[in-house]
C-alpha cells in the first residue's frame, strides 16, 4: 500500500488564536521601553494571550473540531493523531487523551500517536510522524491529524512581548495540495541551554536571549548547507534560494526572521551561488573571513546583508508574516502560522510554487525541509484552505484590551498555575460559536471543558477530563 500513495502531504488546515489580543505599540508604553523596541525592534504588531477560559487543551479541541466539520471529515477515518506542544499541562496525561473525546463519541478508539514536546519543535515532529505513517507499510488508509498548540508566556522583562498563542490543526494524508519533497530535508541536533523550562512550579522559561538567537542562526546554516548538498545531489545541480518561491522560518519575533533571511543570503554568497549580483558580493566581500561565531555577533553583517536580501525578502517573505506578527509567538505553532499566511494571502497563485520551512526548537533541535503546493480537489484545495481559516475575519473581531488587563490576567494565569479546585467565569461573550473553553478543575486537577453553542449558550454537556461526557454540541 505504501509504494502506491502519491503527493502525501497536508490535505487541510485550521488555526484557532484567542479572541483577546494587546497592540505592542501600548505595551511599549506602558513598560516603560523606548518607542518602537517592540513594534520595530523586535518586528511585532499585537499579541494575543489566553484568558482564564483557555488553554493549550481548548484551544485543541476548538480547531480538531472545527477542521473536521469544515471540511466534513468523518470522525472514524482519523487513524493517528500527534500533538505538538510545549505548554505541558500535565507531566504524564498527554493533550491527545484530551482530544480523544472528540473521537470516542463516533466509536473510534484505534488512533494510534501521543505528544511530542522539544520547545516549538514538537508540531514538526507531529508532522514528520504523520507523513511517515502515511507512506509507510503501517498506513490503514485513514487520515493523519497533527495539532501544534501552545501558550507563550514570560515572566514580566524583555521577553513578555515575545509572547502569544494558538492551535493549528492539520489532516495529513496522499494526493494533498500540499505535498513533502521528503528527501529534501535536513536537520541539526545539538545540546544548548538557551531557552528552558526547569522550574516545573512555573509555566515561565529560562532565556539566554543572546544565545538564543546564536543558536537558531547557527542550527539554520547547519540545514541550508546540508540541504543545499541534499538538493544537489537528487536534482544534479546547485540550489540557491532562487530554486524556492516562499521561505518560511520558525517566528519568536518578526525580526530574527528578517535576520534568517539575510543569513541564508549571505550564504548563498559564500557559497558562490550564481543568484547573488555582483554588487552584493562586492559589499559582502569584506565579511568573507569572518569565522561563524564572529558573523553572528557582527552588527555591521546583520545590518548589510539585511539591506541587500530586502528586495527578495519582500517577495520570497513578507506574505507569511502576517499571523506570526499579529498573534505572536505561537511556539510549535509558530511556523505553521506562518505557513497559514502565506496561503491565506497567496492561494490563487502557490500552484506548482515550492516553499522552503525551517523549523527551530531550543535545546536545540531544528530542521529545514521542502514542500510543493498542487491543484488539489474539493474540499482539500488552497482556495477553500483559505476560506476555512477564515484568517481576516478571526483578526478582526478580536478584542483589544488595555496593557494594564493584559498584566492584570497574567497574573492570575500565573497564580492559578498548577492549581486546583477552581471555577472559571464561564463568561463566553468574547467567543465565538464552537469555541471550547475552560470551566473548573476539581479537586483532584480533572480539567473539564464545554462549547459554546451556536445560539451562544453553552453546549449540551461538558467534556470531563476523566469521566465520561459529551461533546456539547449545542441545542
Amino acid at each position: 500500500m505504501a509504494s502506491q500513495q502519491k503527493d502525501v502531504g497536508i490535505l487541510a488546515i485550521d488555526i484557532y488564536f484567542p479572541p483577546t489580543c494587546v497592540q505592542q505599540e501600548e505595551l511599549e508604553a506602558h513598560d516603560g521601553a523606548s518607542k518602537g523596541k517592540y513594534t520595530i525592534g523586535l518586528g511585532q504588531d499585537c499579541m494575543a494571550f489566553c484568558t482564564e477560559l483557555e488553554d493549550v487543551i481548548s484551544m485543541s479541541l476548538t480547531a480538531v473540531t472545527s477542521l473536521l466539520e469544515k471540511y466534513g471529515i468523518d470522525p472514524t477515518q482519523i487513524g493517528r493523531l500527534e500533538v505538538g506542544s510545549e505548554t505541558v499541562i500535565d507531566k504524564s496525561k498527554s493533550i491527545k487523551t484530551f482530544l480523544m473525546q472528540i473521537f470516542e463519541e463516533y466509536g473510534n478508539t484505534d488512533i494510534e500517536g501521543v505528544d511530542s514536546t522539544n520547545a516549538c519543535y514538537g508540531g514538526t515532529a507531529a508532522l514528520f510522524n504523520c507523513v511517515n505513517w502515511v507512506e509507510s507499510s503501517s498506513w490503514d488508509g485513514r487520515y493523519g491529524l497533527v495539532v501544534c498548540t501552545d501558550s507563550a508566556v514570560y515572566a514580566e522583562g524583555p521577553a513578555r512581548p515575545t509572547g502569544g498563542a494558538a492551535a493549528i490543526a492539520m489532516l495529513i494524508g496522499p494526493n494533498a495540495p500540499i505535498t513533502f519533497e521528503s528527501k529534501c530535508r535536513a536537520s541539526h541536533m545539538s545540546h544548548a541551554y538557551d531557552f528552558y523550562k526547569p522550574n516545573l512550579a512555573s509555566e515561565y522559561p529560562v532565556v539566554d536571549g543572546k544565545l538564543s538567537q546564536t543558536c537558531y542562526l547557527m542550527a539554520l546554516d547547519s540545514c541550508y548547507r546540508r540541504f543545499c548538498d541534499r538538493f544537489e545531489k537528487l536534482g544534479g545541480k546547485p540550489f540557491s534560494m532562487s530554486d524556492a518561491d516562499y521561505f518560511l522560518f520558525h517566528s519568536p519575533y518578526n525580526k530574527l526572521v528578517q535576520k534568517s533571511f539575510a543569513r541564508l543570503y549571505f550564504n548563498d554568497f559564500l557559497r558562490n551561488a550564481s543568484s547573488i549580483e555582483e554588487v552584493a558580493k562586492e559589499k559582502l566581500a569584506p565579511f568573507s573571513a569572518l569565522s561563524g561565531d564572529e558573523s553572528y555577533q557582527s552588527r555591521d553583517l546583520e545590518k548589510v546583508s539585511q539591506q541587500l536580501a530586502k528586495h527578495l525578502y519582500d517577495t520570497k517573505v513578507q506574505s507569511t508574516t502576517l499571523l506570526p506578527k499579529q498573534v505572536g509567538n505561537m511556539y510549535t505553532a509558530s511556523l505553521y502560522a506562518a505557513f497559514a499566511s502565506l496561503i491565506h494571502n497567496q492561494h490563487s497563485s502557490l500552484v506548482d510554487k515550492r516553499v522552503i520551512m525551517f523549523s527551530y526548537g531550543s535545546g536545540l533541535t531544528a530542521t529545514m525541509f521542502s514542500l510543493q503546493f498542487r491543484g488539489g480537489q474539493h474540499p482539500f484545495t488552497l482556495s477553500n484552505i483559505a476560506t476555512v481559516m477564515n484568517v481576516s475575519e478571526k483578526l478582526k473581531s478580536r478584542l483589544e484590551v488595555s496593557p494594564e488587563k493584559f498584566v492584570e490576567t497574567l497574573k492570575l494565569m500565573e497564580h492559578r498555575y498548577g492549581s486546583k479546585d477552581f471555577v472559571t467565569t464561564k463568561d463566553t461573550s468574547l467567543l465565538s460559536p464552537g469555541t471550547f473553553y475552560l470551566t473548573e478543575v476539581d479537586s483532584m486537577y480533572r480539567r473539564y471543558y464545554a462549547k459554546k453553542a451556536a445560539n451562544g449558550t453553552t453546549g449540551s454537556g461538558n467534556i470531563a477530563a476523566c469521566k465520561n461526557g459529551s461533546l456539547g454540541n449545542g441545542h
